[in-house]
């Protein structure tokens, strides 16, 4: 009886503390691959470029995510998610992990620390119809220019942040971040750094989604840049880019924009501008649907360094077919125009357009591509 007593007890307990500790882990991915031709390259005598690519729209991955139950109302939950590319089997460069993140949330929001998606590159992708990825993304126009676009300057994904994002006031939220560096580990008393301060408030309610995003990255020292057509060292860089852009959708078709300004301040330089304005529409058609953009950028400084009113133009088009409810094809055309020795290029989600000499300096680009592929989630 009291041995009965005792398995029973037993069991309560344990049944209490599932009740109490109830968590699960979902594993998801994607893969995605397909063909890409690039041509029409600003480089005398360089031939098209055929290639069989993987993570072309979007990064081919293998995820978990996970939550546990705390009790009244608060969660704790992790995301662990690992790129690679199906095409040879690699993985994403040295790192496991592309995202890779734990925190908290309740009814006061979530705080997050770790690995995870910039604040800025998350409005984008959502307006962009190609969302940032393909051969049509934004970003082959976007950040491609001098001092703008190396290492960690413009971030996709950014290391060693802490995060908070606030709950829903009908449809209005807030998410703030900073990272330590946001490329890689930190180093002696975080000198070169890239320090990254992130606030994006944003209103999403039925068809409209709204933001603006103020992203600014700093390094508190003298930086060889390591970049064509600036002086080197930069001294005290800071980079601020303000954005915004939403989208609204009228049911039988989608319409998207942005407006972004990105400013480097030096003490050794006058400042130098890099202004975006982007369209994208999408039209739904059952299990079609045909997608096109125009991205225009344009760089501004006074400083004698040869590129001032430099211009890059994207237009693009696109068509999509869901095969099923995880596997779909795509179909992507896109044009670079570039002014004034500008090299903007047809790269997507992991691939470049560039061209490069032995010495694997940047001198040239494609600018024009096409692409085709499957992408199946699970």
């Amino acid at each position: 009886m009291q041995k009965k007593s005792l398995v029973l007890a037993v069991a309560v307990a344990l049944a209490s503390g599932a009740v109490l500790a109830q968590s699960s882990v979902t594993v998801y991915g994607l893969v995605d691959i397909g063909y890409t031709n690039r041509g029409d390259a600003t480089v005398s005598g360089a031939g098209s470029k055929n290639e069989i690519n993987s993570n072309q729209v979007d990064d081919s991955k293998i995820g978990f995510t996970g939550e546990e139950d705390l009790g009244n109302g608060n969660k704790a939950l992790f995301v662990l998610e690992a790129v690679f590319h199906a095409d040879d089997g690699n993985i994403n460069g040295q790192r496991l992990f592309n995202k890779s993140f734990l925190g908290l949330s309740g009814n006061w929001g979530k705080a997050i620390a770790g690995r995870m998606t910039a604040p800025r590159a998350s409005l984008l992708t959502d307006i962009d119809p190609f969302a940032a990825g393909s051969i049509g993304g934004y970003f082959n126009v976007y950040s491609d220019g001098p001092g703008l676009s190396y290492d960690g300057w413009d971030p996709y994904t950014v290391s060693n942040v802490a995060a908070y994002v606030s709950p829903s006031f009908g449809g209005f939220n807030v998410t703030a971040a900073y990272a330590t560096n946001a490329l890689d580990q930190e180093t002696l008393e975080n000198d070169g750094d890239f320090k990254t301060r992130a606030l994006l408030p944003r209103y999403t309610n039925g068809p409209l989604d709204i933001g603006f995003s103020w992203q600014r990255i700093t390094r508190d020292a003298s930086i060889p840049t390591g970049v064509t057509g600036l002086p080197a060292p930069l001294d005290d860089p800071k980079l601020t880019a303000l954005t915004l852009g939403g989208t609204y959708d009228f049911d039988v078709v989608k319409l998207g924009a942005f407006y972004d300004r990105t400013r480097l301040k030096t003490s050794n330089l006058k400042d130098i501008t890099h202004k975006v304005w982007h369209l994208g529409v999408t039209v739904p058609l059952g299990k079609h649907a045909v997608l096109a953009s125009y991205t225009q950028s344009r760089y501004d400084e006074d400083n004698n360094l040869g590129y001032d009113g430099e211009k890059a133009k994207q237009w693009a088009l696109g068509y999509t077919y869901a095969l099923s409810r995880r596997t779909s094809f795509y179909a992507f055309y896109s044009d670079i125009h570039n002014d004034d020795g500008r090299m903007a290029s047809v790269d997507d989600s992991s691939n470049d357009g560039a061209i490069y000499n032995a010495a694997g300096d940047k001198i040239g680009a494609y600018e024009r591509g096409i692409q085709i592929g499957l992408m199946h989630t699970f």
